[in-house]
C-alpha cells in the first residue's frame, strides 16, 4: 500500500514539474504547456552530431558500456548531467558571450 502512495507522490511531482496549465469548463478540460528553448542548446545539439569523440561515446551508451554519459529527452548528450559542448571554437565563443551578456547570469559572491 505504501509503495502505491510513493508512486502517486512521484507522479504528482512529475506533473508539477511539467508546468501544465489547466482550464476547466462545464463541458471540457483543457491542458496546455509552454516550452521555451534556448537557441544555444539547439546549436550544441546539432554540433554534437558532428563531434567524433561524442559519437564514439554515444555508441558506448547505446551498448550500455558507458554510464557517465546519457542522452536526455531532448536528444542532447550529457556527462554526469552536464551538457557536452563539442570542441568547436565558434560554438564555445558563442556560449561564453551568451553567459557574459545574459541578464540572467549570476556571479557567485557578488552582493551588488
Amino acid at each position: 500500500m505504501s509503495s502505491l502512495m510513493v508512486k502517486e507522490l512521484e507522479l504528482t511531482e512529475e506533473f508539477r514539474d511539467l508546468s501544465l496549465i489547466c482550464e476547466v469548463t462545464p463541458k471540457s478540460v483543457r491542458l496546455g504547456v509552454l516550452k521555451l528553448m534556448n537557441p544555444v542548446i539547439e546549436n550544441i545539439k546539432e554540433c554534437q552530431k558532428t563531434d567524433k569523440r561524442l559519437m564514439e561515446k554515444l555508441v558506448l551508451v547505446d551498448k550500455g558500456k558507458e554510464t557517465n554519459f546519457k542522452v536526455d529527452e531532448n536528444g542532447i548528450m550529457r556527462f554526469r548531467g552536464r551538457v557536452c559542448v563539442p570542441d568547436i571554437p565558434k560554438l564555445r565563443k558563442m556560449i561564453m558571450e551568451e553567459g557574459h551578456r545574459s541578464g540572467l547570469s549570476i556571479h557567485p559572491g557578488v552582493t551588488k
